[in-house]
């Protein structure tokens, strides 16, 4: 009988290391950027044609290689890190394994050029499907770079699983932004198909923050700084009136590596508990410095999971760091999440003039006349605490026929407003309770999809034009979407100064939230996993819902309430709002009768 076990070919098993460290492009400019940090490099460009797909180059002005270097960092498990195992807990570089460009040759043709300062030329060593084609003298500069074409040539099926240039260039950038925030002190150049995306000069880590993120940012950023024997926390939080329903802007990096760490981000959200409503995310920018023997980054081949030694301890710095942050900076006082909205002033007394109080006085009254000491308030008076609900009825003929109401539309129900936050409608033998700014998400999503697909939207020209600072990606992001915003009704001039410029914008889209409905749509539109299931015009519908919609605690008159029913039951989908939650529920009498009994 056969043996049946082999050794694989060294080919075979480089493309196997392949699919676990590469798995986009992103995966390729993580681990070439990284090298050129651990080359000391003072300034590092990152260029890429086709979001990666065509090529994929780093240059840096580190210490470059020697021509024996260059040819083995092609090698398996090849690296300049490690020496002894016990090297593993006293990493303070990126690379370690020497997996990467082994991994990366396999399964793409590779060019490296590169001279160290000794040196008077450069080497070139030119690989393709982990073979190599050539070596020779180079006249490049000192440094390395290595260019990256052809991702997956040899791999078809893999490269067929890529996704769009958009979802691919977003995870470039991710990737980019990670390493250049931990790194302010490096020059970062970032260059797509001969377009400049980001020129982030060496600086702190203040101002490379908002270097990627925009000048606005810095107007939204709590310091924070602590030393233990544990660990030296700093870095920043974002404040909790600038917390997202989405996630985006919360980076942990420990010894200068960026990581995921769920534990630690619930520490964060507990510093913030009572400060942000819930399905709200805060941001934050945490770099924490530990000894690298307390750690143990070899636990993930992408290496952005770590174990930590004493996690309960780092939990509670942690979060008792972020609280005292919190409070020295006066950001709780100034947040009250729980405040009652129907004290705010009405939108229609809020100009109104102040009004000197008249006090009218009966001279003529006596308490201690014996008909004023025995009479009774009239029963009848208790009546009026319900007169709200007389005060419009819904006809049944107002309720289509494919209206999903499960109610008799042969009763004559009563509607009313309840907490500033439910429109209530009184049947004769169940109530109906609708959440006002779910079921006005849902009216405005199916407007707003008939208005992109008809393109018949009414556009009305601004009289001061509203000028939007924007981020490079979410300037890729809003020109991939610029004709479904126009669609809807905005006109948009991009600048080259990193800013858009509203012109024009719907007839009954206030001026005001113009900004964040931008905001809204770059980042609901960057989402993978929202993008792979629902289209770009889908997400932009539900984006200018939930910005344009009732919010709760917003008072409603009985006409308002009346048309928002009428609108909610007129809809295709009338159950759940563009975000799949519950608009309304019903309470049958024999219910409340069984409560009661």
């Amino acid at each position: 009988m056969e043996d049946i076990i082999t050794l694989l070919p060294d080919h075979v098993a480089n493309q196997i290391a392949a699919g676990e460290v590469i798995q986009r492009p992103a995966s390729v400019v993580k681990e070439l950027l990284e090298n050129a940090v651990d080359a000391k490099a003072s300034k590092i460009q990152l260029i890429i044609k086709d979001s990666g797909k065509t090529l994929i180059q780093v240059i840096d002005d580190g210490i470059g290689m020697s021509s024996t270097d260059i040819r083995l960092a092609f090698e398996r498990h090849a690296t300049s890190k490690i020496k002894k195992a016990e090297d593993l807990f006293h990493l303070n570089s990126k690379g370690f394994r020497g997996e990467a460009l082994a991994s990366i040759a396999a399964i793409a043709h590779v060019e490296v050029h590169a001279r160290r300062p000794v040196d008077q030329v450069a080497n070139c060593l030119k690989i393709a499907g982990s073979q190599v084609e050539s070596q020779e003298i180079s006249p490049a500069p000192k440094g390395t770079s290595i260019a990256v074409k052809q991702l997956f040539f040899n791999i078809p099926a893999r490269r067929n699983f890529l996704k769009s240039n958009t979802v691919e260039l977003r995870h470039i950038i991710d990737e980019f932004q990670r390493v250049a925030m931990a790194h302010p002190e490096i020059h970062f150049l970032f260059l797509q198909n001969g377009s400049e995306l980001f020129d982030l000069p060496k600086t702190n880590f203040r101002k490379r923050i908002v270097g990627i993120f925009g000048r606005r940012t810095d107007e939204k950023l709590v310091p924070i700084q602590e030393k233990t024997p544990l660990v030296l926390a700093e870095g920043f939080i974002v404040k909790p009136e600038y917390a997202k329903r989405t996630r985006g802007m919360q980076f942990f990096f420990v010894n200068k590596r960026f990581i995921k760490s769920p534990f630690l981000h619930h520490a964060v959200l507990a510093a913030f508990e009572g400060l942000i409503p819930k399905g709200v995310y805060p941001g934050y920018f945490i770099y924490l410095q530990v000894d690298p023997k307390r750690i143990d980054i070899n636990i993930h081949p992408t290496k952005t999971e770590v174990k930590f030694d004493d996690e309960q301890s780092l939990y509670a710095i942690l979060r008792a760091t972020v609280k005292h942050s919190l409070g020295l900076f006066q950001v709780s006082p100034t947040l009250d999440f729980k405040r009652e909205p129907t004290l705010d002033v009405p939108y229609a007394f809020k100009d109104k003039p102040v009004q000197k109080p008249y006090i009218e006085v009966d001279p003529s009254f006596n308490p201690f006349t014996p008909s004023t000491v025995s009479r009774k308030e009239d029963p009848r008076g208790w009546e009026s605490l319900y007169s709200v609900m007389n005060e419009k009825t819904i006809e049944s003929e107002s309720i289509p026929e494919n209206a999903q109401i499960p109610l008799d539309v042969k009763d004559t129900p009563k509607v009313f407003q309840l907490f500033s936050k439910y429109v209530v409608c009184a049947m004769k033998n169940s109530l109906l309770l609708v959440d006002q700014s779910r079921a006005h998400q849902r009216v405005l999503y199916e407007r707003f999809l008939k208005s992109i697909t008809t393109k018949k939207a009414v556009s009305q020209q601004l009289l001061f034009p509203v000028r939007v600072p924007i981020t490079p990606p979410q300037a890729l992001t809003l020109k991939g979407a610029q004709e479904i915003l126009e669609a809807l009704g905005f006109q948009i001039q991009f600048k080259e100064n990193e800013e858009i410029v509203i012109t024009g914008a719907p007839d009954f889209f206030p001026a005001e939230r113009i900004g964040e409905l931008m905001e809204s749509v770059a980042d609901v539109t960057n989402n993978e996993n929202k993008t792979s299931l629902f289209s770009p015009a889908d997400m932009i519908a539900k984006a200018m819902a939930g910005a344009t919609a009732i919010k709760p605690g917003q008072t409603l008159n009985i006409e308002e309430q009346q048309g928002l029913l009428d609108d909610l039951f007129g809809c295709k989908e009338s159950t759940v709002s563009p975000f799949n939650r519950q608009i309304f529920i019903t309470l049958e009498k024999q219910d409340i009768d069984k409560r009661l009994h």
